[in-house]
């Protein structure tokens, strides 16, 4: 074999190398890519109990990306027929996901407070007109399973339920004529809220980042 055979069989050993070598480190960059955690989510959830309102959710590097402290808010101030609501809800806690990236099935433990303010005015009160103020507050342990999709853009699903201590009746307290005084009245029957807890259920869109 002359050295011009060895020389061309020798170039095309060390091509053949470089371009192996090449094809793997693609696959190692594409695979390290493929990994990349989506740390911080910012939405919006409609639902029940939050009515509709803001989330955050943060992955935390640890366990695997598998932790994600999160926390919801709402609140609006709504007037019509002469009734006054001052709603607001929130809710703190953590997700657990079931995979490495943030996203995909989890279970969830949260604390959520809800509290209403309702105003009546313009009440008949024997003849005399007044108003009449109560509040409805509550306090939950919400346990949810949920779904996180991934992407830039995700989409949100989450079911589960609230344990708490549900009152039965509201207290009213009326003014008319420069008298005031106060009642109870039970509270009528609500869809999925019992004295014992309420039925968590919304869905929820946004961008990760």
């Amino acid at each position: 074999m002359n050295l011009k055979k060895i020389t061309t069989i020798t170039t095309a050993i060390i091509l053949m190398t470089s371009f192996s070598y090449g094809q793997n480190d693609e696959i190692i960059i594409e695979n390290s890519d493929s990994l990349k955690i989506k740390r911080i989510n910012i939405g919006l959830k409609i639902g029940i109990p939050n009515i509709v309102g803001g989330s955050a959710e943060i992955t935390l590097p640890i366990l695997n990306n598998r932790i994600s402290p999160y926390f919801d808010i709402s609140g609006f101030n709504l007037e019509a027929d002469d009734i006054e609501t001052n709603f607001s809800y929130s809710e703190f806690g953590a997700n657990v996901y079931l995979n490495q990236k943030g996203n995909g099935f989890f279970v969830s433990l949260g604390r959520g407070q809800f509290n209403t303010e309702l105003t009546f005015n313009d009440l008949d009160f024997d003849g005399a007109r007044g108003s009449a103020t109560t509040d409805f507050d509550f306090g939950t342990t919400n346990i949810k399973l949920g779904l996180k999709s991934g992407g830039s853009f995700y989409f949100r699903f989450e079911v589960g339920y609230g344990i708490g201590d549900i009152p039965d009746s509201i207290n009213f307290t009326a003014t008319s004529g420069g008298i005031t005084e106060t009642f109870s009245e039970d509270i009528p029957p609500i869809p999925g809220l019992s004295s014992g807890g309420t039925i968590i259920g919304n869905i929820g869109f946004g961008f990760a980042f």
